[in-house]
């Protein structure tokens, strides 16, 4: 498990910025560059988290799930992924908030979206839709980060109930 993490990570190292760079010339022009770079980008969080989720299962209850006969791909379907649930979606709510301001990077490349006052009030010395597209792309992070917190409370509560 140890290489997962260190090939998810390696998507960390390069800046998104460098990765549209690289994606450009093969991807070309458009929305394509950006979620390849968001996805690489965005993945370390989820897959550190799933292994630190599916690591943190007490070693009792995966044992017990063995002892009754589940295969080792049962005993992580369904046990230790279910169990791991709050801890892979926190991943995921990283991931995304990161990759909402991250994502405004796509409209130097072309891909339409709350990045493009951003770059049209750079391009024009217009600060006024620099701070416009800036409040929109944070008030659209906190709003979805909020949602995943929300869910996330459920799913505690849902697991903790069981």
């Amino acid at each position: 498990m140890p290489l997962v993490g260190q090939l998810a990570s390696l998507g960390q190292t390069f800046p998104p910025v460098a990765v549209l760079a690289l994606a450009v010339p093969v991807l070309g022009f458009g929305t394509l560059p950006i979620i390849v770079a968001l996805m690489l980008y965005g993945l370390l969080p989820i897959v550190r988290n799933t292994l630190a989720g599916i690591n943190d299962v007490d070693a009792t209850i995966k044992e017990a799930a063995q002892a009754m006969g589940m295969t080792p791909w049962q005993v992580l379907s369904h046990v230790e992924l279910p169990l791991a649930a709050p801890v892979i979606l926190a991943g995921v709510r990283t991931s995304v908030t990161i990759n909402i301001a991250t994502a405004a990077l796509g409209a130097t490349v072309g891909a339409s979206n709350l990045g493009d006052p951003i770059i049209a009030g750079i391009v024009n010395g217009n600060m006024a839709y620099v701070l416009q597209g800036a409040l929109l792309i944070a008030l659209l992070a906190l709003s979805v980060d909020s949602a995943f917190n929300v869910y996330q409370q459920r799913l505690r509560q849902r697991l903790s109930a069981s």
